[in-house]
């Protein structure tokens, strides 16, 4: 069955990654965007609508009549040095855009408003594994949030998705690790790595939670349509030590990867960033194990292959 989808976010790096996959099974697509004639041109066969989601405007009409909403939208965590300014950002572009966008969808008719919402969230929702009694303890759905800056964002971002429950809105969050595939994140941990100083970040006992860029569109496709995916779902395929982590990513490059960062220099290099760098938690998929997904890229080597190429 074909679906009228509405995405926030659509030109960001999973949504890019997306869009074709919804296009491609015969959905229709509407996206979200601060400027809609650039995202359209973008991103063929989509409809672009200019959208700030601050405030109400007439950009709330593209919801009414659709069957899902995809919401990914959210200034990029690590796009510059965090000040309070830059969190600010991070929070309000998550937190506040999902609540006018809920609140937008109570305006609307019933029998017009849309039934599943997709809402982004990340793993960072979980506290690190140092603020906590274990290290090597899988980490799943049930566990609590943390107390990071992040952890606070993602607990409130979350808070506001599940309003949308009161609304008869089947809601899923979905708490994604780090997502692997051409540019985005990689690319920035590759670069040390091409240039032949590539290493560990920090000790390399922290966990790094990954998930390859196609699988993270498929699970968010499959979450439309599958009445099944609802609350928290951690969109993640493994969890590996940043230590072997960094050996993957230098065999995968055919570089050496002896050169450890110290943990002071990342904190002189991206501030309270680092904290994230240098701590995880060991988070495994249990909702997409239960719910049979099938990863395309199931393991580290093949997916950073593929994500390197």
């Amino acid at each position: 069955m074909t679906m009228k989808i509405v995405i926030t976010g659509a030109t960001g790096f999973v949504g890019t990654a997306l869009v074709p996959v919804l296009l491609a099974r015969g959905d229709t697509v509407t996206v979200l965007s601060r400027d809609g004639v650039r995202a359209e041109a973008q991103l063929a066969g989509v409809t672009g609508v200019t959208a700030d989601l601050e405030t109400f405007g007439p950009w709330t009409a593209a919801l009414e009549g659709t069957d899902a909403i995809i919401h990914l939208a959210g200034e990029p965590i690590a796009a510059k040095r965090w000040d309070a300014r830059h969190k600010q950002a991070i929070r309000d572009s998550r937190v506040e855009s999902t609540r006018v966008l809920v609140e937008a969808l109570a305006a609307l008719p019933e029998a017009s408003r849309p039934r599943v919402l997709i809402s982004a969230s990340g793993t960072d929702y979980y506290p690190f594994a140092g603020d906590i009694d274990f290290d090597d303890d899988e980490v799943t759905e049930a566990d609590p949030p943390g107390e990071s800056f992040l952890a606070r964002v993602c607990r409130d971002w979350e808070k506001e998705a599940l309003a949308a429950r009161a609304l008869g809105v089947r809601v899923a969050c979905m708490r994604t690790g780090l997502v692997l595939g051409a540019g985005g994140a990689l690319g920035k941990l590759t670069t040390p790595f091409k240039l032949f100083v590539g290493g560990k970040l920090g000790h390399g006992r922290q966990w790094v939670s990954w998930i390859h860029r196609g699988d993270a569109a498929a699970a968010y496709a499959n979450a439309v349509v599958d009445a099944r995916h609802a609350g928290p779902i951690n969109l993640v395929t493994d969890s590996i030590r940043g230590a072997d982590f960094a050996r993957a990513v230098g065999k995968a490059l055919g570089r050496p990867s002896w050169l450890p960062v110290p943990g002071f220099a990342i904190k002189a290099a991206v501030g309270e960033l680092a904290e994230y760098l240098l701590h995880g938690r060991r988070v495994v998929p249990k909702r997409l194990h239960e719910l049979d997904f099938a990863w395309q890229h199931g393991k580290l080597a093949a997916a950073l292959a593929d994500a390197l190429a």
